[in-house]
């Protein structure tokens, strides 16, 4: 399994919240499985997004994508994105 993980900053959640969740069809057709979102406790526009994603390259792919750059625009990113692509290394429960 792999994953991309992307921290930047936004305007306004309310704003991006339902720009990220129109995506999902764009995220899908790049190989992502779904994933979860994180806001910084102390900066609410502060966002962190990691993605399950079939392979890097994939991932790698969708991150360079024009659709992806369009999505962020529109949803209000005011920060250029840092964007990490990750393989598991190990899980736990504790």
């Amino acid at each position: 399994m792999a994953y991309i993980l992307v921290h930047h900053k936004i305007e306004d959640y309310n704003k991006w919240k339902p720009v990220f969740d129109d995506n999902a069809g764009d995220r899908a057709k790049h190989g992502s499985t779904g994933g979860k979102a994180f806001r910084n406790a102390d900066e609410p526009n502060d966002i962190f997004v990691l993605l399950e994603i079939g392979n890097v390259e994939e991932g790698k792919k969708f991150a360079q994508s024009d659709s992806l750059k369009e999505a962020m625009q529109k949803a209000g990113v005011i920060s250029m994105p840092e964007v990490y692509f990750l393989e598991e290394a190990f899980s736990t429960k504790n």
